[in-house]
């Protein structure tokens, strides 16, 4: 079985920062990429950032220059670094990962339960 747990999620002020975390586990032979995607309330989940096995990086254009995502792939760990956060990044963070469970394996996908994030003052 494979989790991933999310943590880093909480309450910040306009303007501040918060860093999220994203840990997988269980039997894993390879990740080949991560992402973050977000839901606020009452609308669609939306992709926030991704990056693959080799480092390469893709972002919302509305999180560009503010969020940087990075990973530590011993640790099957991702990152979401959030800086200069606005009130409209107020939503439920959750971590996505597409990997392999055993050589020769198909991809298979794997979501986090998620972590909240509301900015507000």
């Amino acid at each position: 079985q494979v989790q991933l747990v999310e943590s880093g999620g909480g309450l910040v002020q306009p303007g501040g920062s918060l860093r999220l975390s994203c840990v997988a586990s269980g039997t894993i032979f390879s990740i080949y990429f991560m992402a973050w995607y977000r839901q606020a309330p009452g609308k669609q989940r939306e992709l926030v950032a991704v990056i693959n096995s080799g480092g390469n990086t893709n972002y919302a254009d509305s999180v560009k220059g503010r969020f940087t995502i990075s990973s530590d792939n011993a640790k099957n760990t991702v990152y979401l670094q959030m800086n200069s956060l606005k009130p409209e990044d107020t939503a439920d963070y959750s971590c996505y990962a597409n990997l392999i469970k055993t050589v020769g394996g198909r991809g298979l996908g794997y979501w986090g339960q998620g972590t909240q994030v509301t900015v507000s003052s």
